[in-house]
């Protein structure tokens, strides 16, 4: 795997915040753009994945779509960004090589959409010679060593508003500089 062009890590406290930070990368997006992200369950994917949504113009409605592996949003042409790309949302959870990933033709709409995959690290990166990889952190339940150490992990997915930490990789040419965030959405790096 290629090394990232750039890192940045950022601090959230809440789900909003998280939400907040996804609609303002959304907003910068372009057709083509792959978005990656990771992280534990409970970490705030789809939030953040709404937001992205949400900067991109499209419908509301976000949800994961873990059992359906691809959901198309498309964009409004009356939203905030009339004639954008449309989102796909995807979950490779349960898809374990390329081959499966290629199976779900997402190269038919890779040019045309913003394509965020949920669980997508060393699975998606053929698809694009660029991409933004996302991964979220919370408190609890990420740490492999709890577990070991007989610490109960937490895997409660309500609990939406635990600081988390948020970073971001851009690899390839279209990520060379960092996108433009909002001071308000940076939070504490």
């Amino acid at each position: 795997m290629s090394s990232p062009q750039w890192e940045l890590a950022l601090k959230v406290q809440t789900a909003e915040q998280t939400h907040a930070l996804g609609a303002a990368l959304g907003a910068g997006l372009e057709a083509g753009d792959l978005i990656i992200l990771t992280g534990e369950l409970g970490a705030g994917k789809t939030t953040f994945t709404q937001g992205l949504g949400e900067g991109l113009g499209v419908r509301a409605g976000i949800i994961s779509p873990t059992f359906v592996l691809v959901r198309i949003h498309p964009n409004l042409p009356d939203g905030p960004r009339p004639g954008g790309p449309d989102l796909v949302h995807v979950d490779a959870y349960r898809l374990e090589t390329a081959a499966e990933i290629d199976d779900i033709d997402l190269e038919n709409t890779m040019d045309s959409a913003v394509t965020v995959v949920e669980w997508g690290r060393g699975r998606v990166e053929h698809l694009s010679e660029s991409w933004l990889e996302v991964e979220l952190h919370r408190p609890l339940g990420s740490a492999a060593g709890d577990q070991a150490a007989g610490v109960v992990l937490d895997f409660d997915t309500d609990d939406d508003d635990e600081p988390r930490t948020i970073v971001i990789r851009g690899f390839g040419s279209r990520w060379v500089q960092q996108p433009a965030l909002p001071a308000a959405v940076r939070g504490k790096s």
